[in-house]
């Protein structure tokens, strides 16, 4: 039987993504079309990686990868309904509910994580939005982790533009708020907060100048249509997200999302690598998930473009790698953790483009 040449069938599409998609240093797109991303998700796996894996070039060391660590500083309580998250009240997932963390106990788990390699320390709250009494007490997180030289980021739910200035003031370096999915499927996922709460507080954070760190979750349910359309949510922001976060859902017994069908991996990677071709400048982090991946998986997610990662044996309530493991891995694909000096420079000059 006849194979089809394979230029007589993707050549053309290639050839144009190809001239139209790759992009220079000094060249960001925020234009997106959705039906853009969709081809790009539909190429030939090697087609795709190889974009990505050029692009990444351009933009970073191929071999280095940015570690950051995170803690749970406040765990479970959680009003919102996040139909994936083990902290909602509104779910039975046998959580053990701590109080804020102290502050010395705070700054201990920093100094470890900075002694294992970590150049960033992110803190988050399970909150649906902070009080300003208990904002005073993150921020002397902040100002104390600043103080051992690390970056600082924090998750703490929705903000106002006065506590975002407050952040700001304190000198916080990233704020993560995921995105999630696409606006489409959001509403399957989370009912007590709209996709658009979610803009306007990393409106708030870039206004502020604050590093924006926001990416989404795969494996919830979701099809390729809308893995598309939250990656040009991201994409069409007025700045790219310095940092792009992309989680492989964990399931937790007792959350609505626990028996999921889960993703493919191969289909995995290639969001990965339309997330690096979408926004070539930012770190994109293969952040929850990974404690299930192969070290074959990750490894393909380092060619596709991903170049960031958390170090550290949990990611707030759940399993992650041990960073002894990543430690192996590192050297088995000859890669290694960025040190903060250079992090630092690469991070200002994603924030001008």
């Amino acid at each position: 039987m006849a194979v089809p040449a394979w230029n007589e069938v993707n050549s053309g599409v290639f050839m144009n993504l190809t001239r139209n998609s790759l992009m220079t240093t000094s060249s960001l797109r925020h234009d997106w079309q959705l039906e853009e991303i969709l081809a790009l998700f539909q190429l030939p796996f090697n087609d795709l990686v190889f974009q990505a894996q050029t692009l990444h070039r351009q933009h970073f060391n191929p071999n280095e990868v940015q570690v950051s660590s995170l803690l749970s500083i406040k765990t479970g309580a959680c009003p919102e309904d996040c139909g994936y998250c083990s902290q909602s009240a509104k779910h039975n997932t046998e959580l053990e509910k701590e109080r804020l963390l102290p502050l010395e106990e705070v700054l201990e788990k920093a100094e470890l994580a900075k002694t294992n390699g970590s150049t960033r320390f992110c803190m988050g709250a399970a909150w649906r939005n902070p009080t300003d009494k208990n904002l005073d007490r993150v921020i002397d997180m902040i100002k104390g982790v600043k103080q051992l030289g690390m970056e600082t980021c924090v998750t703490l739910g929705m903000l106002t533009e006065a506590q975002t200035q407050r952040l700001k003031q304190a000198g916080l370096d990233y704020y993560n708020h995921n995105l999630d999915t696409s606006p489409e499927f959001y509403g399957n996922v989370i009912t007590t907060r709209t996709f658009q709460d979610r803009v306007d507080t990393l409106k708030h954070v870039r206004e502020q100048g604050i590093h924006v760190c926001s990416g989404g979750i795969l494996g919830m349910g979701e099809n390729t249509r809308d893995r598309a359309s939250m990656l040009q949510q991201l994409a069409n922001l007025p700045q790219h997200p310095e940092s792009v976060p992309i989680n492989m859902l964990v399931q937790v017994e007792g959350t609505p999302l626990y028996g999921a069908d889960q993703i493919d991996p191969i289909e995995f990677v290639r969001s990965i690598a339309v997330a690096r071709i979408l926004m070539p400048a930012s770190y994109v982090r293969l952040s929850a998930g990974r404690h299930e991946m192969s070290d074959e998986t990750q490894a393909l997610c380092f060619l596709a473009g991903a170049n960031s990662i958390f170090y550290g044996e949990k990611l707030l309530t759940t399993d992650n790698c041990e960073t002894q493991d990543d430690q192996v891995l590192f050297q088995r694909l000859g890669i290694h953790a960025s040190e903060i000096e250079e992090h630092n420079f690469k991070a200002s000059a994603c924030s001008s483009s």
